[in-house]
């Protein structure tokens, strides 16, 4: 069942600079001190779908909401201007769920289309303390049809 969206990923050209930014205006705080980084590991690589990526990055969390952001230093981007309100924005969303594999193949028949890589379940401990499974789903695109709905447990 899938039970929401965890975070939204996005990249910065200045990650120290985006973090206060978030802290500061919002109130975020990073979930982790330290935040994350890699450099040209195999398994990165696969789930961020990029060859060669080095990167640093930080979990933000408000409440129930959280934002992935991340700077990268390698490959270098093929744009040199910020980006546009018609450029494409976000790089991934995670989801929530409690079946992996069931609720991808529910979500592409709602019309969600995927990039042609295999997902990478990843345990992600929540506000709660308990367990569950999330996926990235990057640049996904979709068009819901009308008897497609996202349930959500109570309780």
């Amino acid at each position: 069942m899938i039970r929401g969206i965890h975070h939204i990923g996005m990249n910065c050209r200045d990650l120290e600079r985006m973090k206060r930014l978030y802290c500061d205006a919002p109130g975020f705080a990073p979930v982790d001190a330290d935040g994350l980084s890699w450099a040209r590991e195999p398994v990165m690589d696969h789930i961020v779908d990029l060859r060669g990526s080095v990167a640093k990055g930080y979990v933000l969390r408000v409440g129930g909401c959280y934002i992935e952001m991340f700077e990268y230093t390698a490959p270098p981007s093929d744009l040199d201007r910020p980006l546009r309100p018609n450029d494409r924005g976000y790089t991934h969303f995670r989801i929530d769920v409690t079946d992996i594999e069931r609720d991808i193949a529910h979500l592409k028949a709602c019309g969600m289309t995927f990039n042609d890589r295999d997902f990478v379940a990843v345990g992600h401990a929540t506000r709660r303390g308990a367990s569950s499974r999330c996926s990235d789903v990057p640049r996904a695109t979709a068009s819901p049809s009308r008897n497609c709905r996202l349930s959500r447990e109570h309780g």
